[in-house]
């Protein structure tokens, strides 16, 4: 049942994604290659199979025309609950980049152990496409990861670490 549910949860992000032609900013690979190598990093520490299958789905909600209600009709609410702490809720009209940032941060500070780590592994791998192809935007985006590791306290030490070590200037 639980391979069930992480292969499930891959293939439905697999489609949202291919849905509407999703691409990874820098490579143009599928968009689908960050989410399986978010869920990678999650297998690396304590997890649980609801784990991977957030971590699969973490984006759709965001990027796609996919619901919080069908995540829950299709994986169930224990699934749903972390994609939702996982999604933005921040709306353009929230003001400027930074704004919406403080907004995001502050719902991400709330979230429970699992959606964390699920979020450490996202900054981890984010880190990975964005440092080495896009400088200008790295440093932006360096001070905001640091700024959320600072309220990530409760996901896994381990990807904490990594996702702070990630962040040194090369």
């Amino acid at each position: 049942m639980t391979d069930d549910l992480c292969d499930r949860a891959l293939e439905f992000a697999t489609k949202a994604h291919e849905s509407i032609n999703q691409r990874r900013k820098y490579t143009g690979e599928p968009y689908i290659v960050h989410p399986i190598a978010v869920a990678e990093i999650v297998k690396t520490v304590p997890h649980t199979p609801e784990m991977i299958a957030a971590a699969y789905l973490h984006d759709v909600v965001e990027d796609t025309a996919v619901t919080i209600e069908e995540i829950e009709a299709e994986f169930g609410k224990e699934v749903a609950d972390l994609v939702g702490w996982l999604t933005d809720v921040s709306k353009p009209q929230d003001g400027n980049r930074r704004a919406r940032k403080a907004i995001d941060r502050e719902h991400s500070a709330k979230a429970p152990a699992e959606a964390q780590t699920i979020k450490l592994a996202d900054l981890i791998d984010n880190t990975k496409a964005i440092k080495p192809h896009d400088p200008g935007f790295w440093k932006v985006y360096r001070r905001e990861k640091h700024e959320l590791l600072e309220v990530l306290t409760r996901g896994d030490r381990t990807l904490w670490q990594r996702a702070q070590e990630s962040s040194r200037e090369a």
